[in-house]
C-alpha cells in the first residue's frame, strides 16, 4: 500500500512493483518465456554438441576400418595371400615385362614358356636356377687352405637353388627345401621316405605337398592361416611348413627357437654354438676337412630364409657359418667351382657371430627317420607344433 490507496504489487523474480495487477501478469510470463527460451537453447545446443560428436567419432571409425582394411590388404601382398597368382602368373608376366623391354626376344620366351608349363604339368624343377658341385669344390679349398681354419664340417652333396622370375621376392621357403632335399636324396639313410620323391619338385608341386600335410592332420593352426591353400598363391613358407612337409615324409626333424639375442650387441652365439654341436657330434675325426654326412639345417629369420651348409672353426676358436642364399644368383656361385686359393669367393657363403643380428632366428634340424607310428604320434601331437626354445 502506498499510503494513498494504491495498491502496489512486487515481482517475485525480479523484486520490480506494479501498480496494476495485469502489468505484473504480463511481467512474470514475461520472465518465464525468457527462462522457457533459455533452456530451449541450451539443450538445443547439446543436442547440436553430441551430434556432432557422434559424427566426429562415426568419421573416425570409418578412417580407422578403412586403414585396417588398407594394412591388411598390405600385409596379403606382403606374404602372397591376395589371389593376385602364384608362381606361374609371376614367371609369365615378368617374361612379359623382359620382352617389352628388349632384354628377351621374342623366340626365348616361347621357349622357356613351354619348359615352364612342362615343368609345371610333371611337377618336377627345371633345374635352370641350380648350381652343383659346391660343397666337392669347398672340400678342395679347404684341404689346401693354411692360413687361419682350424677344421671344417660340411654337409653332404648340396646343391643351390636360386629364385627365378616366378618365385623371385616369396620363394626362398622353397628354394632352401629344395636345397635340403638335394642332400636328402643322395643319403641312402632316407631313400625309402623320399622313394616317391626321386627328383626334386617344383615349388608348385611342393605347395601341393604341404597341403597334403595338412590334409592329414599337420599343423592345423598353420594351415588355417593360409585358408589351407597355398598352390596359385605367392605365400610366403617358413619353418612350421617345412616340418610339417618334412615330417609328412616320415623325416625326423626338429624346430629350435633362439628368440632372443645370446651375446652382445644382439648376436646370437648359441646358434652357433649349437650348430657347431650338430655338424661335430660322432663327426670328430682328425682331419681338418670333415665331410659329413648330416643334411644341410633350414635357417629363419623375419622376411628370409638360408640353408647352413657347414661350419668353420677358426685357430683363434672363432665360428663362421657357412650358407646357401637363395637369393644369390647362379652365376655368383658357379665363381665358388673355381675358387681361387685366396678365398674371396667365400664372402658370398661366410656369416661371423656379428653378420647375424636378427631379433630372432629358428631352424630345422634333420636327424634321422620315423616309425609308422612315430609319425602318427607327431600327426597328432600338431596341434600344439612347438618348437624347443634355447634360453
Amino acid at each position: 500500500d502506498t499510503g494513498n490507496g494504491e495498491q502496489l504489487y512486487e515481482c517475485p523474480i525480479c523484486s520490480l512493483t506494479c501498480t496494476n495487477l495485469q502489468f505484473l501478469e504480463e511481467h512474470v510470463d514475461l520472465h518465464l518465456e525468457e527462462h522457457s527460451f533459455s533452456e530451449g537453447g541450451n539443450m538445443r545446443d547439446l543436442e547440436l554438441a553430441q551430434q556432432l560428436q557422434h559424427e566426429e567419432d562415426k568419421q573416425q571409425r570409418l578412417e580407422e576400418e578403412k586403414r585396417e582394411k588398407e594394412e591388411f590388404k598390405k600385409l596379403q601382398r606382403q606374404y602372397g595371400l591376395d589371389s593376385s597368382g602364384g608362381y606361374k602368373q609371376q614367371f609369365l608376366k615378368n617374361m612379359e615385362r623382359e620382352v617389352d623391354r628388349g632384354r628377351m626376344q621374342p623366340f626365348e620366351y616361347h621357349k622357356r614358356k613351354a619348359d615352364m608349363m612342362e615343368s609345371l604339368a610333371v611337377g618336377i624343377d627345371d633345374g635352370k636356377t641350380k648350381t652343383s658341385g659346391v660343397i666337392e669344390a669347398l672340400c678342395k679349398y679347404y684341404q689346401n687352405e693354411n692360413k687361419d681354419v682350424r677344421r671344417v664340417w660340411l654337409s653332404a652333396g648340396v646343391d643351390h637353388f636360386h629364385s627365378s622370375l616366378g618365385d623371385k621376392g616369396w620363394g626362398c621357403g622353397y628354394r632352401n627345401f629344395q636345397m635340403l632335399l638335394s642332400s636328402l636324396l643322395q643319403n641312402s639313410l632316407y631313400s625309402d621316405c623320399l622313394r616317391d620323391t626321386a627328383l626334386i619338385p617344383s615349388i608348385p608341386k611342393i605347395q601341393s605337398m604341404i597341403e597334403d600335410a595338412w590334409k592329414e592332420g599337420f599343423d592345423p593352426h598353420g594351415a588355417s592361416h593360409f585358408n589351407n591353400r597355398l598352390r596359385g598363391s605367392k605365400a610366403w613358407i617358413g619353418a612350421c611348413e617345412i616340418y610339417s612337409l618334412l615330417t609328412s615324409l616320415r623325416i625326423k626333424c626338429q624346430i629350435i627357437d633362439f628368440h632372443k639375442p645370446t651375446g652382445p650387441a644382439g648376436t646370437h652365439p648359441r646358434l652357433f654354438e649349437w650348430i657347431l654341436r650338430y655338424y661335430s657330434t660322432d663327426n670328430e675325426g682328425a682331419t681338418k676337412v670333415v665331410c659329413t654326412s648330416r643334411p644341410p639345417v633350414y635357417l629363419q629369420h623375419q622376411g628370409h630364409s638360408r640353408t647352413v651348409v657347414g661350419i668353420e672353426e677358426k685357430k683363434n676358436k672363432t665360428l663362421c657359418l657357412l650358407l646357401f642364399d637363395p637369393g644369390c644368383p647362379s652365376q655368383e656361385m658357379q665363381k665358388l667351382l673355381k675358387q681361387s686359393t685366396d678365398g674371396t669367393g667365400l664372402k658370398l657363403l661366410r656369416r661371423f657371430v656379428g653378420g647375424l643380428k636378427e631379433k630372432q632366428y629358428q631352424i630345422v634340424a634333420v636327424d634321422g627317420i620315423l616309425t609308422l607310428e612315430e609319425k602318427t604320434a607327431r600327426c597328432h601331437a600338431s596341434w600344439v607344433l612347438t618348437s624347443e626354445k634355447i634360453p
